[in-house]
């Protein structure tokens, strides 16, 4: 029977349809809970500080942020679900503390490994956040913020990395993602890099430590 710990989430979103559809997605997965959800942050602040949740599930808005940037409890739980690139200051987020910053599309597994990744204390940024941010900072935009330094796993790292624990070759990994090959190695490769460990067990038990792969 697995160890792993049970995450508890808390959702905010103006709209009650995704509000509802992002409670539903993470209430359905055994090792995640939601135990309150809301349209806006000052609504929740009671609760946020009561129930001291693992994680805030954030649908991007502008207003919300100003908000939430006032607690550093919440910046420190919280992951960002985007509808867009334009006009967005990654740099000035992540210096805030946000921990994760994803897209609206974002595929439901992503966003589960994701916000296990957070909990277990991670960053997570979707690659078109990560590149950019390079561009931000070719720009001189937020040159404060080095991101390298952030240990940052992005969702489908995340996903490749769980699909390490049964053993699963390149190729199958590749055919079930309808990847290639050369794209399977090479995320294994930033996985190492990023988790620091030079082998796939390596890198499996640092995922089981983390609360990224469940045996």
């Amino acid at each position: 029977m697995s160890n792993s710990p049970i995450y508890t989430v808390i959702v905010i979103a103006v709209s009650p349809v995704i509000r509802m559809g992002l409670s539903a997605m993470l209430d359905d997965n055994p090792k995640l809970t939601v135990v309150k959800s809301g349209s806006d942050i000052d609504s929740l602040t009671d609760e946020f500080i009561e129930l001291q949740p693992d994680i805030v599930l954030l649908d991007w808005n502008s207003s919300d942020f100003e908000s939430i940037s006032q607690s550093e409890q919440f910046l420190s739980a919280t992951i960002i679900l985007l509808n867009e690139l334009e006009d967005i200051d990654f740099g000035a987020i992540l210096n805030a503390g946000v921990k994760g910053i994803l897209l609206q599309t974002s595929s439901e597994s992503e966003i589960i490994a994701a916000v296990k990744a957070v909990a277990s204390g991670l960053v997570v940024l979707h690659p078109e956040i990560i590149d950019n941010l390079q561009l931000q900072k070719s720009a001189n935009f937020q040159q404060q913020a080095d991101i390298k330094s952030i240990q940052t796993l992005t969702p489908r790292e995340i996903e490749i990395l769980q699909m390490l624990t049964p053993g699963l070759s390149n190729k199958v990994i590749a055919k079930q993602l309808n990847i290639s090959d050369h794209t399977v190695k090479f995320h294994i490769s930033s996985i190492f890099q990023k988790l620091n460990v030079s082998t796939r067990t390596e890198a499996v038990a640092v995922g089981v430590r983390l609360g990224l792969i469940m045996l």
